[in-house]
């Protein structure tokens, strides 16, 4: 009798379940913003504070999340800015510093004791710890550690250049002070060391109010890890170091900067997240300066400005700014106060329409005082003409 073998049919298989695009990560999309071949620009103290100076500024916002070159944005726009120190004021700078914390820190700690008013003899046994780590992220965790073993160990401590971080509209920020000193008491204070002099003891007030600004984005960054270390504060009085009079001999001023501290903390949080903005951008948009400059016109006219003169100080796109906004007729390139002054009349053609009585109405305060003063102007230069 044969014998059947038996027949293996093949089972059923159920359609393949259809594959998801995968999610694009906030570090890929920067990075898409930025251009393939265009490493990050570090977010610096300097650019924070300028940042926070400045929080309804999407356009900042972004291109400084992104790590976008403004400088080579600017020139690919064809608006170049001549921004930043030259060389040989940064050499100048390096000098000064070096000579600053030479001998492991001992002018540095003196200028410190003597402007702090710390009782005794200045320190000489201070410890100057080893920060270095692979990249960014751990040299930020390394001077963490080393902030709480020098508050533990409650002596002097000296940190060369640690690594800050700071969360900044969903985005971390690395912050490089010039140099952090550790108390016995466990108080931490920020050192800023600039290549200005101080002539009579006195420095330029703009520029110590930026250095004033800059030191205290780095408070708020050491803030966070005085958090989570027992025995820590961080000190609201920073050491500004400068050259004396016209010399290259260090001297030191104490800033207060809680007023500074208090603004920038405010300002950043109010910063839109980066992710919000660049989730509001048409697909394709790229800041790579490889791109046309039509293209590229089109991308930053795509994410919103909130230009104002003293941008021409804080930014490389400044110039781009300001031309567009003149395009515009915007007020807001006349000054914030103007702008603030003329209220709904947000074009210089509709001040000035106001003015002559042909637009507006005439029981809005502004328009009433607008047409005041344009009488007011026509009665002077008829009297001037008179007088011929």
């Amino acid at each position: 009798m044969p014998q059947h073998r038996p027949v293996h049919l093949p089972r059923p298989t159920s359609p393949s379940p259809r594959e998801e695009p995968r999610a694009v990560t906030l570090r890929e999309r920067l990075a898409e913003l930025r251009g393939p071949a265009v490493a990050p620009r570090p977010l610096d103290a300097r650019a924070l504070a300028a940042l926070a100076a400045n929080p309804g500024c999407k356009r900042r916002a972004l291109l400084d999340g992104a790590g976008v070159d403004k400088t080579a944005l600017a020139t690919a726009l064809g608006s170049p800015a001549a921004f930043g120190q030259s060389q040989f004021a940064f050499m100048r700078g390096n000098a000064f510093e070096a000579k600053v914390k030479a001998d492991g820190g001992t002018e540095l700690m003196r200028l410190l004791h003597e402007r702090l008013g710390e009782p005794g003899e200045p320190p000489r046994d201070v410890q100057v710890p080893d920060l270095t780590a692979a990249g960014p992220e751990g040299r930020a965790a390394r001077t963490a550690l080393a902030l709480r073993e020098a508050t533990a160990a409650g002596g002097w401590s000296l940190l060369d250049h640690p690594m800050l971080a700071l969360q900044v509209a969903g985005s971390p920020a690395y912050l490089e002070p010039d140099a952090v000193v550790v108390h016995p008491d466990g108080t931490w204070t920020v050192v800023e060391i600039k290549s200005f002099p101080m002539i009579d003891s006195s420095a330029d007030a703009a520029k110590v109010g930026a250095a004033a600004r800059q030191s205290a984005v780095y408070v708020l960054a050491l803030e966070r890890i005085a958090e989570v270390t027992d025995g820590a504060a961080v000190g609201h009085r920073v050491l500004l170091v400068c050259p004396r009079d016209f010399s290259n001999l260090p001297t030191a001023s104490v800033v207060d900067v809680r007023k500074q501290r208090a603004v920038t903390r405010r300002q950043l949080t109010r910063l839109t997240r980066i992710e919000d903005i660049a989730a509001a951008l048409p697909e394709g948009t790229t800041f790579d300066p490889e791109r046309s400059p039509e293209e590229l016109v089109t991308a930053v006219e795509s994410v919103a400005a909130a230009y104002a003169p003293e941008c021409l100080a804080a930014c490389e796109l400044a110039f781009h700014c300001r031309g567009r906004a003149r395009e515009a007729g915007a007020v807001e390139a006349l000054g914030r106060s103007v702008r603030g002054e003329l209220g709904g009349l947000t074009t210089v053609g509709s001040v000035l329409a106001a003015a002559a009585g042909k637009e507006g109405d005439p029981a809005d305060p502004t328009v009433a005082a607008l047409r005041r003063a344009a009488a007011l102007r026509a009665e002077a230069l008829e009297g001037r003409t008179g007088c011929h």
